[in-house]
């Protein structure tokens, strides 16, 4: 019997890169409330978690705040350049 159409199948599997994260930086121009409210704004965050954030930027000087494809991340780190924050991005399993 021939195949037909619905016969076909693909043996391709479709597999993502691996993930990448954008990281904020402290710096000591931008009030800890600014970084909050970019949080809030840019990426629709809660207050709790925006501040939760904020606060590891202070603290540890640096905090995650997005993963997902280099393309996404790209646009994250180029908004928050725009904000005047110093972000970064770099492949998440570092």
């Amino acid at each position: 019997m021939p195949k037909t159409a619905d016969d076909t199948r693909l043996d391709e599997q479709l597999t993502l890169g691996s993930p990448w994260v954008t990281i904020v930086w402290d710096d000591p121009v931008n009030l800890m409330t600014y970084v909050a409210f970019v949080f809030r704004s840019y990426f629709g965050m809660s207050r709790e978690k925006a501040e939760k954030l904020m606060l590891q930027v202070h603290n540890d000087g640096r905090a995650v705040v997005a993963t997902g494809t280099r393309e996404e991340m790209e646009r994250h780190v180029s908004a928050m350049h725009g904000y005047g924050l110093m972000a970064t991005l770099q492949e998440a399993d570092r």
